[in-house]
């Protein structure tokens, strides 16, 4: 496994709707481990293809991990996900992401979703999330579909506070010399 460089907005490919994956094979399986690794170093917990520079319709994600304890690990690998449902009912979560560093906001989202897609080995699985459960899970896997679709949470904001998001942005990328 090797640790991928991770796009900054404003990244033409982090707003280009990534393509469907034709046949899990070791290529794929390749990225996925990249991607997870990629994902650990970055201490995050969800990174779409479309962030380490790729355009296939993968993603990773592991919402119960703890920084300090590898044994916790248990990353969840989706191929060509899609929400196939989503409630009506509305949570709100303070979401981040690894592609705009360091910025934080409220997104509201569809407090329940299914999500078919196909795993590490190619098969189909199902995953039926609820913000009353595990509220960060159910907001990284759309988070994360949304990546796979062109769309970054700050989508969601007003124009105003999308632009002071960005100016923030490209401030830190100049402070850390990106």
């Amino acid at each position: 496994m090797s640790e991928l460089p991770i796009v900054i907005v404003p990244k033409p490919v982090l707003k280009q709707k990534a393509v469907m994956v034709p046949k899990v094979d070791n290529s794929i399986q390749k990225l996925l481990d990249d991607m997870v690794e990629t994902m650990y170093a970055a201490q995050g917990v969800g990174l779409a293809a479309n962030q380490v520079d790729n355009l296939n319709r993968v993603l990773v994600m592991d919402t119960a991990q703890r920084e300090d304890d590898e044994g916790s690990r248990s990353p969840i690998v989706m191929v060509n996900p899609e929400i196939v449902w989503e409630s009506e009912q509305k949570s709100v979560y303070q979401e981040g992401c690894l592609s705009i560093p360091q910025q934080f906001a409220d997104i509201e989202r569809p407090a329940s979703v299914r999500v078919e897609y196909l795993d590490y080995d190619g098969n189909k699985q199902e995953m039926l999330t609820n913000a009353d459960d595990d509220l960060l899970l159910n907001h990284c896997v759309q988070h994360e579909i949304d990546h796979l679709n062109g769309v970054l949470f700050i989508d969601y904001l007003s124009s105003l506070k999308r632009n002071m998001i960005l100016k923030k942005v490209k401030k830190w990328q100049k402070d850390h010399a990106l």
